[in-house]
């Protein structure tokens, strides 16, 4: 079976197919738009995770025809009410680098003791007969500063639950079996099992 990943991170797919290959899915090829040689490129204009996952996957579903699914993850802040959120890649402004997103986050926190946070994560799975949404979510806060120099986006500033180490300090391995990310796409790999592939 192939499946076609609306993302051209070579990084995410390699993470995607080791947890389907832990998932004992190691038969199903995972494809990006680059190896399938099309561009996939919709605007992201829903204002929830689950209407742009929904976005990405239709059309690469439309321009492929093959079983296809797209992510879409957000930053929710408790004490800013729930923002950055779905505009959590373009938080300080459109274009905006990862580091502008952090420093203006750090910014609306200083002196706020309430630093509860959770990432999310809805996968959305389109075929020709099925239309699916998994999702995954990591609860913790932000830290007052940035810490660690691995992963991107907000990494540096957030601690899971149970750690004492932002996502960006943990080594990968680690982050990846209690990330948001990972939650979902394994709730996704349980249903392809239960549902053999339809």
């Amino acid at each position: 079976m192939r499946i076609a990943a609306a993302t051209n991170n070579q990084n995410k797919i390699n993470e995607i197919h080791h947890i389907f290959t832990l998932s004992g899915l190691d038969d199903i090829e995972i494809l990006s738009p680059k190896t399938l040689n099309i561009v996939s490129e919709p605007e992201e204009d829903s204002d929830t995770l689950k209407g742009n996952a929904r976005i990405k996957a239709l059309s690469l579903f439309d321009k492929t025809g093959i079983p296809s699914f797209a992510d879409d993850t957000g930053l929710f802040v408790v004490e800013l009410g729930g923002k950055p959120g779905v505009h959590s890649a373009r938080f300080a402004s459109e274009t905006a680098s990862d580091e502008d997103n952090r420093k203006l986050l750090l910014q609306l926190l200083d002196g706020k003791l309430n630093r509860k946070a959770y990432f999310e994560t809805v996968i959305c799975y389109i075929s020709n007969n099925e239309e699916k949404y998994f999702k995954g979510r990591c609860e913790g806060r932000i830290n007052i500063s940035e810490r660690g120099n691995n992963g991107f986006g907000y990494d540096s500033i957030f601690i899971p639950d149970g750690f004492d180490e932002t996502f960006a300090e943990l080594n990968p391995e680690v982050k990846n079996k209690i990330s948001h990310r990972y939650k979902a796409i394994l709730e996704f790999t349980n249903w392809l099992k239960q549902d053999k592939y339809i």
